[in-house]
């Protein structure tokens, strides 16, 4: 078992982003994963974003959640500069309703993997890096379970009142 507190971190492109984006910080506190947030921009921070990519796993980061939209280039640019998982959210933009930002960001070369949720998926995004760090951590394991318990306990008591209301 690793002692070791597990570690991701969260960029995206502009701080527009924060509000969907704080759906996946939500998750990571729930799990107890140590995370960073920052804002770069493949486009506009280019050298800060290719250090931030190629020192990521020197400095204990395991899986990285990068959210951006429009042309999305950022989860594709930190994949191509990392060995570490990333993870990429479409954010809905005002143009394509986030079309865009999906086909960008899912739409990779060969040998530059980045999963892709959801637009605005960001919830989605954190629970496949707690997904991904389980298979280190084996804490994250268990709580996994009990979140998906608790997820089905909620649609069972739903039922019910459903059954209760409807008949």
């Amino acid at each position: 078992m690793n002692n070791k507190k597990p570690k991701a971190a969260v960029i995206m492109g502009s701080d527009s982003d924060l509000a969907i984006v704080r759906k996946a910080v939500e998750v990571l506190k729930k799990f107890d994963v140590e995370f960073e947030v920052s804002v770069l921009s493949a486009h506009r921070t280019p050298d800060v974003a290719m250090e931030y990519a190629k020192n990521a796993e020197q400095r204990g980061f395991e899986v990285i959640i990068a959210a951006a939209g429009k042309a999305a280039h950022l989860p594709g640019v930190i994949a191509a500069l990392t060995i570490l998982p990333v993870i990429g959210i479409p954010i809905k933009s005002s143009t394509m309703d986030g079309l865009d930002s999906l086909l960008s960001i899912v739409q990779m070369p060969s040998g530059i993997p980045v999963a892709t949720v959801a637009i605005d998926g960001a919830e989605n995004a954190g629970l496949l890096a707690v997904q991904i760090l389980s298979l280190k951590h084996e804490q994250l394991k268990e709580k996994l379970k009990q979140h998906k318990s608790s997820m089905e306990q909620a649609v069972i008591e739903k039922n019910n009142k459903i059954k209760g209301e409807v008949f």
